[in-house]
């Protein structure tokens, strides 16, 4: 009997021929490194995007449609952008914080769902977003997000709104944690603020 002893995993294997012995050893050594590739590294997985020039006379500043995200309203702050979601069908809302370069954002994100307390109540990740001119010459953002220290995964493809000619103005202030419609947090029950 042959005892194998790699990255702390101890196998018994009976006295097999030299190729099995050897393909046993690759297989735990193959099982103990897996979990580390599979997350994306200590430092997760980032995206690949340059960042342009922002296109003429546009800003990040204003509100953007997502099917399941809903508005997400985006404010600029310096060379930061921070911004808040509440999803179209009401069940979470979610904030996150950036730097941007050019046309380009690279984000933090927390997403909270309403009505759960604990750990699975929050969502993080980061992300990032490309700002490119899109059909009738409206903005639109193409990135994606992704969970923990991934900032890739998902897609997440906005198109900015506007009122008339002119962006609709963002209001950080009309997304809160209080639960939409009414409920508990609305009577003084614990919510997320």
């Amino acid at each position: 009997m042959i005892q194998l002893k790699r990255f702390g995993v101890q196998v018994r294997t009976l006295a097999l021929g030299s190729s099995l012995r050897h393909l046993a050893a690759c297989a735990v050594m193959g099982l103990a490194i897996v979990p580390v590739a599979a997350c994306g590294g200590p430092d997760g997985k980032s995206a690949s995007v340059q960042a342009g020039n922002m296109p003429e006379g546009e800003t990040w500043a204003g509100v953007y449609f997502h099917p399941v995200f809903g508005n997400l309203h985006l404010v600029e702050q310096d060379t930061n952008v921070v911004g808040k979601w509440q999803r179209t069908d009401k069940s979470a809302w979610g904030e996150l914080s950036g730097t941007k370069m050019g046309n380009v954002v690279h984000f933090q994100w927390t997403e909270h769902k309403y009505g759960l307390v604990g750990p699975s109540a929050s969502v993080k990740g980061r992300g990032y977003f490309v700002y490119k001119m899109g059909a009738n010459n409206i903005a639109e953002l193409h990135g994606e997000y992704g969970l923990g220290e991934d900032e890739v995964g998902s897609s997440w493809d906005c198109v900015k709104q506007m009122q008339g000619k002119v962006p609709m103005p963002p209001d950080l202030n009309s997304i809160t944690g209080e639960v939409p419609g009414g409920g508990a947090d609305d009577t003084g029950g614990a919510g997320f603020h």
